[in-house]
């Protein structure tokens, strides 16, 4: 049997104790070794829950793992992600992968060059409903258009009052990467941002263009006083009207396919998954396109 890979956690925030934490904790082939975060307290308290060390710094922290977990903000993730990576350490990375364009160019462009193994927390591809109607799509084929919708009043909680990153750049950096990524999973590569704006209560529309001739239609925000959230996924063409079922798989649940695919990449060498590091720098790019067009408007 195959030795568990030890993972430490850098970020001790809301969600890395509501979903990192647990994830890592419970999975079979997981050991959490470690937590560091700037708040000693909170690094402390969940090292408490779990009975691991809380290291006094990332190099500590590295000294101990094969594999670092990240739950803390883009420009923060971007600069210790890469400090990991040169320390020879495999990496599951939140999205976005950084604050910048150059930001996430320079960090896949060090995951390359060292060979590590990456995968991007765009949990929603790892629910085996999203598995199985990406899989229909494609073996029907014939689809030239598709919309998306992902309303939801999550920043006007209290929860996350004090994510600086998530009230200043909005719905497009957090939720956008998710969105994005189904469409053009489904769809086909994004080529072009045909159109974008940004308007009150954060509510963002943009229209996309994909290499196969398709185009999608999205809406995002994360201020719409809506409950429950409504989020809806579809593509249309030739062959009917296709719509992604319901959120049938939680959260956690697909947290824990994506590390079960993880280990099993680090422990094969693998190191290309369709949600590497290399997917995160080509929603990315797709994000900053958005992003000036919104400007340009």
């Amino acid at each position: 049997m195959d030795e568990q890979v030890r993972v430490g956690l850098i970020g001790a925030g809301q969600w890395a104790g509501r979903a990192h934490a647990p994830g890592l904790a419970n999975h079979p082939g997981v050991h959490l070794a470690s937590v560091w975060a700037r708040r000693r307290e909170a690094a402390d308290a969940i090292a408490k829950t779990y009975c691991i060390d809380a290291a006094d710094s990332p190099a500590d922290l590295f000294d101990q793992v094969d594999a670092v977990a990240f739950a803390v903000p883009p420009a923060v993730q971007a600069e210790l992600a890469v400090q990991a990576v040169k320390a020879g350490k495999h990496v599951i990375l939140e999205k976005p992968l950084a604050a910048t364009l150059d930001e996430a160019e320079r960090l896949a462009g060090t995951i390359g060059d060292a060979g590590v193994v990456s995968l991007v927390s765009l949990v929603r591809r790892f629910a085996q409903e999203t598995r199985d109607w990406l899989a229909d799509l494609h073996a029907v084929g014939g689809w030239v258009g598709g919309n998306a919708q992902w309303l939801s009043g999550a920043l006007l909680s209290p929860d996350y009052a004090d994510s600086a990153w998530r009230h200043e750049s909005g719905a497009l950096m957090d939720i956008g990467p998710h969105v994005i990524d189904l469409m053009d999973a489904a769809l086909g590569p994004v080529s072009e941002v045909v159109g974008a704006t940004r308007g009150e209560r954060d509510l963002w529309h943009f229209m996309l263009a994909h290499e196969t001739g398709a185009t999608s239609t999205i809406t995002i925000s994360l201020k719409m006083p809506l409950r429950p959230t409504v989020v809806d996924f579809s593509a249309y063409g030739d062959n009917g009207y296709r719509t992604l079922p319901g959120r049938d798989t939680p959260s956690d649940q697909a947290f824990t396919i994506l590390l079960d695919d993880f280990v099993a990449m680090v422990h094969s060498g693998t190191t290309t998954h369709p949600c590497d590091a290399q997917r995160g720098l080509h929603l990315q790019r797709i994000i900053e396109a958005i992003a000036k067009e919104t400007e340009e408007n």
